[in-house]
């Protein structure tokens, strides 16, 4: 079956509703993302955390962030890994149902933008899919495949860290998405001037 014949009647959840009228009109930001994971299926893996900043005119407007450790206690029970993270983490946390809508709140119709970010989509797009929720509609842009455009190197795909090099951006010895976030959002700043990406 089609799968928007059998959306055609579904009652999404509040939020997803009021998310999906903030696409009539145009977006005026970017928003830089990253999602930590439990691994890289999407079928069987969850989000641990996100972070992100919005990026208006050529800015990274720091206080517009989302950050957040999701608590999944029932993943990491289930798989016997060790919740020492959420424990020792600074960040607010809160259960994945509460953190998918306030990000979904936050993100809005704003063009988002990642490294290799159809992967974080897709960890998206199946936490929202337990909530009854469709798939995000935001465009995306991915730092990775921007630096590629620019070089006209098309057979090697480059890490956060290869890209964070060639660009002198300083590691951190902190390790989180929020972290990450920023890095993308200071190499997304570098390689839209160069595209001409407005």
């Amino acid at each position: 079956m089609l799968d928007w014949l059998k959306n055609i009647n579904k009652d999404y959840p509040d939020f997803w509703k009021d998310y999906l009228t903030k696409f009539e009109t145009k977006p005026n930001k970017f928003v830089v993302l990253s999602a930590e994971t439990s691994g890289l299926n999407p079928d069987k893996d969850v989000i641990l955390s996100l972070g992100a900043f919005s990026v208006i005119d050529d800015s990274i407007v720091i206080k517009e962030n989302f950050e957040t450790v999701l608590l999944q206690y029932k993943y990491l029970q289930d798989n016997g890994l060790s919740n020492e993270f959420i424990i020792e983490s600074k960040m607010m946390k809160m259960p994945e149902p509460d953190a998918l809508e306030a990000f979904v709140n936050f993100i809005g119709n704003s063009i988002l933008v990642g490294h290799h970010i159809n992967f974080d989509i897709e960890m998206l797009n199946a936490a929202l899919e337990r909530l009854d929720c469709g798939r995000l509609k935001n465009e995306a842009l991915d730092v990775d495949v921007m630096y590629r455009k620019l070089t006209d190197i098309n057979d090697k795909q480059f890490s956060l860290d290869d890209l964070c090099e060639i660009y002198k951006i300083p590691k951190s010895d902190r390790n989180s998405s929020s972290e990450d976030a920023y890095k993308i959002g200071l190499l997304f700043l570098k390689l839209k001037s160069r595209l001409g990406i407005k």
